[in-house]
């Protein structure tokens, strides 16, 4: 009984690890290469080999513990993943917190930018605007600022493309303000402060963007003494954990360098 117990064990953290490498790479089929996939291939990879061979693997744990080094290199083998695992946890505790936090009146909403290609919106950029809509249209009386700058391979600025985008759809212009100058999530949050403050809004705001993106939007939102709210949008769920571990890396920074 406790050999079928310890295969399944073993089978299911298996199968969970190499599910996670295949999603992980599809990210990167998609030409999408950045910390998260890089970390969780690598981490999967690990852990797989620990689950499918564990009776080699843990064999070779035991001669190696024989030797200080050896000891020594397992023991930073265990508190690394321990230490890592804790603190994926916590993280992860407090972006779903975060991206749960749904507003409970209308607010001014600050959509946070992202790639647009030549004049197009991205993917990403075209499920924020979704998302955009939907709160412009249950909240009648509410403003946006689309906040965004233009980049590298970007034709025009991303908050004038997502302004483009909303007033097609028949959002009326009057109801977007436009913060064209940003270049990342810092600067899109700080500068759409200086708007809110121009006109008057007051210092809560609901923030657009993707759910795995709200807690750090929220952290940078709060050193700029601005209330938030979350009103995510839809990410493809084959990117999600691609997403969501570089996410863990981007909080940390912003925690220790903010």
């Amino acid at each position: 009984m406790l050999q079928i117990e310890s295969f399944l064990i073993r089978f299911t953290g298996a199968a969970i690890c190499l599910t996670g490498v295949v999603l992980f790479l599809n990210a990167f089929s998609l030409g999408i290469r950045n910390i998260g996939n890089i970390f969780g291939i690598s981490v999967a990879i690990v852990l797989f080999v620990f689950f499918a061979f564990n009776r080699a693997a843990s064999s070779v744990l035991q001669k190696m513990w024989q030797y200080s080094t050896g000891k020594f290199f397992v023991s930073s083998i265990v508190i690394f993943f321990c230490t890592g695992f804790l603190i994926a946890f916590v993280l992860s505790f407090f972006m779903t917190k975060e991206m749960l936090n749904k507003p409970y009146k209308s607010y001014p909403a600050v959509l946070l930018g992202c790639k647009v290609n030549g004049t197009t919106p991205s993917m990403m950029l075209g499920r924020r605007l979704d998302a955009a809509y939907d709160y412009l249209t249950e909240n009648e009386d509410a403003v946006i600022i689309v906040s965004g700058g233009q980049g590298t391979g970007e034709d025009i600025s991303e908050a004038e493309c997502m302004k483009k985008e909303l007033v097609r759809r028949g959002i009326s212009p009057e109801r977007i303000l436009k913060e064209d100058q940003s270049t990342n999530t810092s600067e899109n949050l700080s500068f759409s402060k200086k708007i809110l403050e121009e006109k008057g809004l007051g210092n809560h705001i609901v923030i657009i963007t993707d759910s795995f993106h709200q807690f750090r939007s929220s952290l940078i939102a709060h050193d700029l003494s601005l209330e938030t709210n979350s009103f995510n949008a839809r990410t493809p769920c084959y990117l999600v954990l691609t997403y969501w571990v570089r996410e863990w890396f981007g909080i940390m920074e912003q925690i220790i360098f903010k």
